[in-house]
């Protein structure tokens, strides 16, 4: 039994071994493949340079280096996203308080070029519990804090600016409802006077013509009265026949008094006697 144990136990350390030793030579490669990383970059070769820093990394995850140096690669490169990651990997990773240090020294260097100015105040911080003795860092979380303050600022003005553009506009809105709201009231007023004004000036042609028509009547005689009035003599009114015998009789009165008149006139005139010389 106590053999069979100590087989188990001699197999599990050459096990480790072999497994320390493979890690270890998977590190040295990883190593080299840094260096080689290194030197295309410094000869601009970038693309080149990027293989190698992923080869690097896939060999062995304790390289530090490859991560780290592939993320100022791509700093250097602008591709500020790819840098971000390729340094929290390496920040992540590093067991080292130096390496961590640089890691997230070089985190708040990216945030600092997104203009992401609290997360910046933060990575520095965090190189900061790693390396508090570093000057560099130490600067760039002031220049941090006060780009930070400085951004609140203007995002105040601005919230300020934009509150105020809608305190106005929302008033501006008001008055012009207030004012539409006026303007159709306005317009009911005058629509209702108007049909109040038509209806006193139909009212007032309608007693202007009843008037006129009125005094028209009373001007013009009344046809029925003129048509009874034609129908019906007068009773002291004396028929045209009856008119001509009173001509008549008046003329033969008149005849007969003038015969009489006449006759006097004969019997009573003197014979003039004849003057005898």
């Amino acid at each position: 039994m106590r053999i069979l144990i100590a087989l188990v136990l001699l197999v599990g350390s050459f096990s480790n071994a072999q497994e320390e030793k493979e890690k270890k030579q998977a590190l040295n490669e990883s190593k080299n493949l840094t260096w080689e990383g290194n030197k295309d970059l410094s000869e601009n070769n970038f693309i080149e340079a990027e293989v190698d820093y992923r080869k690097a990394i896939s060999k062995s995850a304790e390289n530090v280096a490859a991560p780290f140096n592939l993320g100022n690669a791509y700093y250097n490169n602008e591709t500020f996203s790819e840098a971000f990651g390729r340094f929290k990997e390496a920040g992540e990773t590093a067991s080292a308080k130096v390496d961590k240090h640089k890691a997230y020294h070089n985190m708040g260097n990216v945030f600092m070029k997104r203009k992401e100015y609290e997360k910046a105040v933060e990575a520095y911080k965090e190189a900061l519990r790693n390396n508090p003795s570093d000057e560099e860092t130490r600067y760039n979380l002031a220049l941090a804090k006060e780009m930070l303050k400085k951004q609140q600022d203007e995002q105040k003005n601005d919230q300020n600016e934009d509150d105020k553009d809608n305190k106005e506009n929302e008033d501006k809105k008001n008055q012009n409802e207030d004012k539409k709201e006026g303007d159709e009231g306005d317009q009911e007023k005058e629509d209702q006077k108007e049909e109040g004004d038509k209806g006193d000036q139909e009212k007032e042609e309608n007693k202007d013509g009843e008037g006129d028509e009125k005094e028209e009547q009373e001007k013009q005689p009344d046809t029925g009265d003129q048509e009874q009035e034609q129908k019906e003599p007068r009773p002291n009114q004396l028929s045209k026949q009856q008119i001509q015998n009173l001509l008549e009789a008046m003329q033969n009165e008149e005849k007969k008094v003038q015969q009489k008149i006449d006759a006097q006139k004969v019997k009573g005139v003197k014979v003039k006697n004849e003057k005898d010389w």
